[in-house]
């Protein structure tokens, strides 16, 4: 039996073996490239009901995907073609840039529709991104129960666990029989987030404990949920950091985590879907500050322009240049033995650079360990000794075949041992470097991240330059060599 999806696309191309048959949307990339292709020339083709069939049998992320790779002008048509349940949910799968673009296309009364029936914190989410003018046009149009919940959520701090949340979830009573909370379950299954996890309150709405649908669906009808219930229940606070959120959830492996106020009331859940999508934003945020692009930079990179770009990469690279302003001057400053063995400005780009080098891999290894809280376990000093003694053994080894070299260019031991004392010193002050400044940034409440690969190997090429002329100096002026 042919599917939807086959016959429109044997209607469009005909029934010849030659002919690849193009199947609904799925996870293959090169797949999901060809439908995009299709639907776009069939909305060019206006072959609106071939469209349609195209797009039915597809998972919404996949259609919303499709929709995204769309030209602006073709991307209100075909959502268009979607039924208003469906349409809702591909709605909320979208890229927040062809969201806002939707708005601006689609009529007033469908517009509404959508934003009326989004899930809450996915509607926050889509209010974050809009004009606060047309944030409080949507508020006053929401319906009273919607308008409250919405009120509330944006009411909390931006990236905590209250904004991220979302209202709805099934809550039971410890009198209930597990027969009388299964049926208040398949009442409100269709308008909740989740029933695999479900909490129970008293009537202060009190968090008093949790079970799993798995433990009410086998447990005894007439057995109270009292006694089925965990009572050890893990929660967290509507203030708690988004981050610690996401290192809560992976930590315990749980589906969702009920969130509660000051007076320990449940005021709602995150689910791991939404925590995924933190997760995935806050590696981006790291990667971003590591490699110094200034924050803001993390989601619309494709989207934005070339000007834009530039200015947020621009003030961390003010900032490197004139620190290695310094280097310079600490060269000028030991022009005199540089004029006496102009082949010792031969190796400075080798030891700053390796000193840079180890310096990055420190700060990664720290940075990641305070990321995940690994850290903690073996201690911030030992980590810091862990490091510098890493970074003299590593400066050992790297020694053992530079000296050679350094010997042969050099034609005698004065700029091998140079080299060889000043690439231990700079590798063991680097790697020490790299793992101190991380945590000193967490001590201090920022965040370690922002002590970036590109900031440390500043700090190392000063200290290092100065190390290196400051040794060939002090050898050149004794008698050892």
């Amino acid at each position: 039996m042919e599917s939807a999806i086959q016959k429109a696309a044997l209607t469009k191309f005909g029934n010849d073996n030659n002919i690849e048959v193009i199947t609904p949307l799925s996870s293959d990339l090169t797949t999901r490239g060809k439908i995009t292709i299709q639907l776009e020339e069939l909305l060019v083709a206006g072959n609106y009901d071939e469209a349609k069939l195209l797009l039915e049998p597809s998972q919404p992320v996949d259609i919303a995907d499709a929709i995204g790779s769309l030209p602006l002008i073709l991307q209100a048509l075909a959502f268009r073609l979607l039924k208003k349940n469906e349409a809702i949910e591909v709605y909320e799968y979208l890229d927040p840039i062809v969201q806002q673009t939707l708005l601006d296309r689609l009529r007033s009364g469908e517009v509404l529709e959508i934003v009326e029936k989004m899930s809450p914190d996915d509607r926050v989410q889509l209010f974050d991104e809009l004009p606060a003018k047309v944030v409080r046009k949507f508020l006053s149009a929401l319906s009273p129960g919607e308008r409250k919940v919405t009120a509330e959520l944006l009411g909390y701090e931006p990236e905590t666990a209250g904004r991220l949340m979302t209202t709805e979830f099934i809550d039971l009573k410890e009198m209930q029989t597990a027969e009388e909370a299964l049926s208040i379950v398949r009442k409100r299954a269709a308008f909740t987030e989740t029933i695999y996890s479900l909490y129970v309150t008293d009537k202060e709405r009190h968090l008093t404990g949790i079970l799993s649908l798995r433990d009410l669906v086998t447990a005894d009808p007439g057995r109270p949920i009292g006694e089925v219930m965990t009572k050890d229940v893990v929660n967290i606070f509507t203030n708690t950091n988004q981050e610690d959120v996401a290192r809560a959830i992976q930590r315990y492996d749980f589906l969702a985590l009920p969130v509660v106020d000051k007076e320990k009331r449940l005021v709602g859940i995150v689910t791991v879907d939404d925590l995924i999508d933190v997760i995935e934003q806050e590696a981006t945020r790291d990667i971003y500050a590591a490699g110094a692009v200034q924050l803001g930079d993390e989601d619309d990179y494709f989207q934005s322009g070339l000007f834009t770009i530039a200015r947020r990469r621009i003030l961390w690279l003010l900032i490197l240049v004139l620190a290695n302003g310094l280097t310079t001057k600490v060269i000028a400053m030991n022009d005199q033995i540089l004029k006496e063995i102009v082949l010792l400005a031969a190796f400075i780009p080798l030891l700053i650079g390796t000193g840079g080098n180890v310096g990055a891999q420190s700060s990664t290894v720290v940075i990641r360990g305070l990321s995940t809280q690994k850290l903690k376990s073996l201690g911030a000093f030992k980590a810091v000794v862990k490091e510098a003694i890493t970074g003299a053994l590593l400066g050992i080894l790297m020694m053992l075949v530079v000296f050679p070299f350094a010997w042969w260019q050099g034609e005698g031991p004065l700029i091998a041992s140079a080299v060889g004392i000043s690439l231990i010193s700079i590798t063991t002050l680097a790697a020490t470097a790299g793992a101190i400044l991380p945590l000193l940034f967490e001590r201090m409440g920022l965040d370690p991240a922002l002590m970036s690969s590109p900031f440390i190997t500043t700090v190392t090429d000063i200290a290092g330059v100065f190390i290196y002329l400051s040794t060939a100096n002090w050898l050149l002026n004794s008698s050892i060599l």
